[in-house]
């Protein structure tokens, strides 16, 4: 799946659908850097895509970048409110209640 999505960047095809594809992809495949990259390009393009927000705050936290994580998922709670997006929204949520109990907010 990856070697596909890489292929159609390569050949010139940048969306946030592809970003949000490779950056999912890697992140199942525990790969958290690629991941994370990917991710930000992705709402580069929709800074309203919510589940880009909730993966990219993962792929972060994975990474240990745990400021960035609470920032990206800050920015995915705005996203997901826009849209009304309820799922995301409870679910960065969660994530950030359980990112103050471990990391505490400065």
């Amino acid at each position: 799946m990856i070697d596909s999505l890489e292929k159609m960047l390569g050949q010139g095809m940048d969306n946030a659908m592809l970003r949000f594809g490779l950056g999912k992809a890697y992140l199942d495949r525990g790969d958290y850097a690629p991941a994370a990259e990917h991710l930000r390009r992705c709402v580069e393009f929709d800074p309203k895509y919510s589940a880009a927000w909730k993966l990219l705050g993962k792929a972060l936290e994975a990474q240990g970048e745990h400021a960035a994580a609470r920032q990206a998922w800050e920015r995915g709670l705005e996203a997901a409110r826009s849209r009304g997006d309820k799922q995301a929204e409870k679910e960065m949520g969660v994530f950030l209640k359980r990112l103050d109990r471990q990391q505490p907010a400065p």
